[in-house]
């Protein structure tokens, strides 16, 4: 990802804008998005949670930037989950928002992206509520969405796409999921955005292939999407097994399968920045200019 040149500091000296903020109340547990890794990328409802807890249980893909914003009071308890590594269990994670919110404590639970996309939010909120804790959601940017943005691929353009599917890379057993259609998918949905697809890609991407996809299909990966170190592989379906065994690319990643990937070509907007031309004006082939119906 190339550097865009900002130096600025956040902290309590930097008020929110006026409005009716919301009060983190002692017995309240916030479940919040910390967006796909960018500080800039944070929501001020989230800003606004970090300055409040008294603690904060973060993910693994929270940057630690945005932990710099937090409280200096603020109590820091790091339970990231990551394939292959010692991890805290789900149930673990959940009765301890309990317990902390039954201490009177202020509690923030910071996840990456969004809760409810791919993150087990609905998990722990579901936990909470059963336990009589109050709770508020607080989204967040998902990294499928800004992830890709930052990338300079549109999730959806009006010439490639009319849906857009969502898909996790594994299911609770951490292998490929087993109870996805994915005829259905492939049929269903020009452009398809799989998280947590690495791991798995080779079964994944021969079982797009089987179900009709194109072996020439447009695909890119990113890579610590958002963040200093983005890296992006743009390939095809038929290539990219292939195509990131010879990278030393690693998760986490998003992986954008459709003709929206050539996108890039013309919007690859961070390397604008950096004085490169745009690849290709025109990717997708319309021969006449994008203001044009």
């Amino acid at each position: 990802m190339h550097s865009l040149g900002h130096n600025t500091v956040m902290n309590d000296t930097n008020p929110l804008p006026a409005n009716d903020w919301p009060e983190l109340q002692p017995g309240w547990v916030w479940l919040c998005g910390a967006g796909p890794g960018d500080p800039g990328l944070l929501t001020l409802h989230a800003l606004n949670a970090l300055r409040q807890a008294d603690v904060i249980i973060y993910d693994a893909l929270v940057d630690s930037r945005i932990m710099d914003w937090a409280s200096d009071k603020a109590e820091l308890i790091y339970a990231g989950k990551r394939g292959g590594k010692p991890s805290a269990k789900q149930r673990d994670i959940s009765l301890q928002l309990v317990d902390l919110a039954k201490a009177g404590k202020r509690v923030l639970r910071l996840k990456g992206g969004d809760p409810f996309v791919f993150g087990r939010g609905g998990e722990e909120a579901q936990t909470l509520v059963q336990h009589g804790v109050p709770i508020r959601i607080i989204p967040g940017i998902s990294a499928g969405i800004g992830g890709l943005a930052y990338a300079g691929i549109p999730v959806t353009h009006r010439d490639v796409n009319q849906s857009v599917t969502f898909i996790t890379g594994h299911d609770q057993s951490g292998d490929t999921p087993s109870a996805l259609n994915w005829q259905a998918i492939s049929d269903g949905s020009q452009v398809l955005v799989i998280y947590m697809g690495m791991k798995h890609i080779a079964p994944i991407a021969q079982a797009l292939l089987d179900a009709g996809r194109a072996s020439g299909e447009p695909v890119a990966v990113v890579t610590q999407a958002t963040t200093p170190d983005q890296r992006v592989l743009e390939t095809t379906l038929g290539t990219i097994v292939a195509d990131l065994e010879k990278s030393d690319m690693s998760p986490p990643a998003i992986i954008c399968v459709g003709r929206s990937v050539k996108m890039r070509q013309v919007l690859d907007w961070q390397s604008m920045i950096s004085g490169e031309n745009p690849r290709n004006l025109d990717p997708l082939g319309r021969g006449k200019p994008a203001e044009a119906s």
